[in-house]
């Protein structure tokens, strides 16, 4: 069961979503089939350094066992230096020794250098893929908030744990020559040595890897709440918000519920930590016992004769690398089941699918310079948000011609902006066609729609940049062009804004960064209205920009407006019926519907809804 942006609803979501309850080592070991998939994603951020990554652990693997038979070399060599009383015995194993050291040392440190590396390339290569990603889905994605869960895991987690998986895996390669050239030198001694060495790391491996399980499984349920504590932080210290947290002294009150999760994750990472590591310290406990009776059992070896003291240094040391080396493997298995399940979410991330994209073969918005405008048509549209049963629209129909200025009025929440969602497609209508210059919207490229159409909503951004970059961002290709930026400013008031900061064009707006100034509500809302005057666009939209704005100026805004985009076709919504009279035809919205259609004068005549709001208006200001 999906919805008509192409996801699931949130009812099969929470189904599909819900962590596997059932663990099994099927599925550690089975972690190993999604290596492939991490390993293309860590090889495209930088080949060489993972070709690089791989050889190192592949020479570093051999190391043990060549220092290993060194050591026995040496402790020969100087018992029969004794014996001889000579030192020449000693000098080539002790070089051997030294040489090999150094080496392993330079291999450790070429290969943390490596991996840092590489870590920089694949965290930097998934957070673009992560925006590249979210740039191309719906708006619908954006109001779904187990989708921001899945944001943040991908976000939070997936940066370092491909790098991890993919070193755990080369890592695994490492152990695995280590271990069998331990097992070699332990056969040549007793095979039941070796039996023994494997045996003893099992119990800890069963532990750890289901401890890995219940830690993925403890994320996934506090991730909502997670989120919320991210929200609280967010508030606290972000200066949108400061005032209101001063003046209505809530400052402790979000500290307290920052406090209660803080304490309540406490609680539970306690409850699966401390068994965890108790365990772990038990059957390390274990493991030091079998060692120690290995050790008798090969020192008297040593004692009866049967092996020298050189030979007995190598085995007790192949002994103790040998249960080290597999617990790696078996510790390798686990980290890497582990981490494929903080990177499932990565991948699960990349499989989102807009439903809302451009047409194969789109078609192209009339390009005439002599018509400044677009007609616009809805026939018989309707749309209900994801996750609401009420419609936002029922059946609306209505044509705005070429260079027509239309106004909407109604309450809110009564489907004005949903008319501007739906025209710009950042939602498609679940009945019915929208229209523009006589072609179904869905036939054109989404880019070129949207270029055509300058739309500035009440909660317009308030980026922190500079004011000229505010101002640049409605049309990014001539962001560096300053005529055009300022004749922008002009038409919407910003100019005088602008021109009494410090540094004019070139001052950062917002608080976050050095030097920024903090405008006012409705100096923000100039700048951004410079931003649609900017957009050159041939459907100009005004969504209530100017309700910070008083009554004068949001007439003279308006009355600006009207005449910048003659020729254009023109929407603007806006609760002030001084301003609404500005328009040439004005559509009256309630519970979804289209009421009313037609100019001030007509909608007065015919004394219906409208006539009757802007009596009530009227009445206010009498």
């Amino acid at each position: 069961m999906t919805t008509r942006s192409g996801r699931p609803t949130r009812e099969s979501r929470r189904k599909d979503e819900q962590p596997d309850d059932d663990f099994s080592f099927k599925k550690v070991f089975g972690s190993l089939t999604s290596l492939p998939r991490v390993m293309r994603l860590v090889w495209s951020a930088n080949p060489l350094l993972t070709a690089g990554l791989a050889l190192l652990n592949i020479l570093r693997g051999i190391t043990p066992a060549i220092t290993i038979t060194i050591s026995q070399l040496v402790i020969d060599s100087v018992l029969l230096g004794i014996r001889t009383h000579s030192i020449n015995p000693i000098w080539l194993p002790v070089i051997l020794q030294l040489l090999v050291g150094v080496a392993d040392r330079l291999l450790t440190t070429l290969s943390n250098i490596d991996q840092q590396l590489l870590q920089e390339h694949v965290s930097n290569r998934i957070q673009l893929q992560i925006l590249e990603k979210s740039n191309t889905l719906d708006l619908s994605f954006f109001e779904d908030p187990e989708f921001y869960d899945r944001l943040r895991h991908a976000a939070d987690e997936s940066t370092y744990k491909p790098v991890s998986m993919i070193s755990d895996t080369f890592g695994l390669g490492r152990t695995f020559i280590t271990l069998f050239s331990m097992l070699f030198l332990l056969f040549q001694l007793s095979w039941w040595l070796a039996i023994v060495a494997l045996i003893i790391p099992i119990p800890s491996f069963i532990a750890s890897s289901r401890y890995g399980w219940i830690g993925y499984q403890r994320m996934r349920r506090q991730s909502p709440e997670r989120r919320q504590m991210q929200y609280f932080t967010r508030i606290m210290t972000i200066d949108d918000y400061n005032k209101e947290i001063k003046l209505f002294n809530l400052g402790n009150f979000f500290i307290e519920r920052c406090k209660s999760l803080m304490e309540k994750f406490y609680d539970e990472n306690k409850k699966v930590l401390i068994p965890r590591y108790m365990i772990g310290f038990f059957w390390a406990a274990v493991t030091v016992g079998a060692n120690s009776a290995i050790y008798l059992y090969i020192a008297l070896q040593a004692v009866f004769g049967s092996i020298t003291l050189g030979q007995l240094t190598k085995f007790t040391q192949a002994t103790v690398q040998a249960g080290t080396n597999f617990q790696s493997v078996l510790d390798g298995f686990s980290s890497t089941y582990e981490n494929n399940l903080f990177v499932s979410t990565l991948f699960e991330f990349l499989e989102y699918t807009p439903k809302i994209v451009s047409p194969t073969n789109p078609t192209s918005i009339d390009p005439s310079t002599n018509i400044k405008g677009l007609s616009v048509e809805f026939r018989n549209v309707s749309f209900t948000y994801p996750e609401k049963s009420e419609p936002a629209l029922k059946n609306i129909s209505f044509k705005i011609n070429t260079g027509e200025a239309i106004a909407l009025v109604g309450r809110n929440g009564a489907g004005k902006t949903t008319l501007v969602k739906l025209l710009t497609r950042l939602y498609d209508p679940d009945e019915g066609e929208i229209f523009v210059n006589g072609h179904n919207i869905k036939e054109y490229d989404l880019e070129e729609l949207r270029e055509q159409v300058g739309v500035i909503f009440q909660d317009y951004v308030r980026y922190n940049m500079k004011a000229n970059e505010n101002i640049g961002m409605g049309r990014v290709a001539e962001i560096e062009n300053a005529p055009l930026i300022n004749e922008a400013a002009q038409k919407s008031g910003a100019d005088t804004v602008i021109e009494k900061l410090e540094e004019g064009y070139e001052s950062m707006l917002g608080r976050w960064f050095d030097k920024g100034v903090q405008l006012s509500g409705g100096e923000w809302q100039k700048v951004a209205l410079a931003r649609a005057f900017i957009r050159d666009a041939r459907i100009l939209v005004l969504d209530e920009p100017t309700s910070a704005l008083d009554p004068q100026a949001e007439y003279d805004v308006f009355s600006r407006f009207r005449q910048l985009t003659e020729g254009k076709t023109a929407i603007f919504i806006s609760h002030r019926f001084s301003t609404v009279r500005l328009a040439d035809r004005i559509f009256v919205i309630e519970q979804g519907i289209l009421r009313e259609n037609g100019s001030h004068k007509e909608l007065m005549d015919l004394n219906g809804r409208y006539a009757e709001l802007f009596n009530l208006q009227a009445e206010a200001y009498r």
